[in-house]
């Protein structure tokens, strides 16, 4: 099988509250203001599929568009793009989404036989606090479409601190949890399958996925230009660990590590 590259888009848009919104100049449109681009791309190892027990290269480009100003005071490589319903610096609440790509064999002939998993998208809400000004807890909620029918629910707490006057460390652990109808799709192996595959049959429940942390450390070249290098851990736990998928041809250990590079451009809107 031929080595090659998986390409995961990442569109994160930030906007105002309602509350902003409202507090704006009468006869002024919710979109007039100072906004920024960001673009960029990020190179990393990862495991060629959730569960592999092998890396390869894969690349993200990196898109965000949001409002200039008042904001979330840090952000993490792992938040999903969502849209601040509530905003009041210490706690931002709101709908979050998140792009599902497709899995078929192509990702690794470990899968050979199992049923393709079509892409798709997750759709929720998040929640994050400050509990101090160098702290941050956030929890995503998702709902999955097309990919798959379950819930999915990341868990995520980040330490930063700025190290230097333009480098800042961060870190902290994170979990994530699923129902069945996640698990179906992604290490679920039914008679057919099984039969297909040579793996054991295995039907999940719902449950931890799994748990580990996550580190980053962000330069700020300039106002406008910032790089990252990082390292993901997770151990599967739960209903995925016990997939004879991961038992029988995977890993329980799933380790990321890659930069990235990102520039802003700044723009006003009337």
């Amino acid at each position: 099988m031929s080595h090659r590259s998986v390409v995961s888009i990442s569109l994160a848009i930030a906007l105002s509250s309602f509350g902003s919104a409202a507090a704006q100049e009468s006869g002024q449109h919710f979109w007039s203001g100072d906004w920024y681009l960001s673009v960029g791309v990020a190179g990393f190892s990862a495991p060629k599929f959730e569960g592999s027990s092998h890396n390869e290269f894969k690349f993200s480009p990196l898109i965000s568009v949001g409002r200039q100003g008042a904001g979330p005071r840090f952000s993490s490589r792992n938040d999903n793009p969502s849209f601040a319903l509530i905003d009041k610096g210490a706690f931002r609440a709101g709908i979050v989404g998140k792009f599902v790509p497709s899995r078929d064999d192509g990702d690794g002939s470990e899968l050979k036989g199992l049923k393709k998993v079509k892409w798709g998208a997750e759709a929720g809400g998040f929640v994050e606090v400050y509990p101090t000004d160098f702290l941050r807890a956030r929890a995503e909620v998702r709902q999955g479409i097309r990919s798959h029918d379950g819930i999915v629910a990341d868990l995520a707490v980040d330490a930063f601190t700025d190290i230097a006057p333009d480098l800042q460390l961060s870190g902290g652990p994170r979990a994530t949890f699923a129902t069945s109808g996640y698990y179906d799709a992604y290490y679920g192996v039914n008679a057919k399958q099984a039969a297909a595959s040579g793996l054991d049959s295995y039907k999940p429940s719902s449950g931890i996925q799994s748990y580990g942390a996550g580190t980053a450390l962000t330069w700020k070249a300039t106002e406008n230009l910032s790089a990252s290098s990082f390292l993901e851990y997770k151990r599967l736990a739960g209903p995925a660990a016990d997939s004879s998928l991961v038992r029988e041809r995977g890993s329980k250990n799933q380790v990321l590590i890659g930069v990235s590079a990102t520039y802003k451009f700044n723009f006003s809107l009337q």
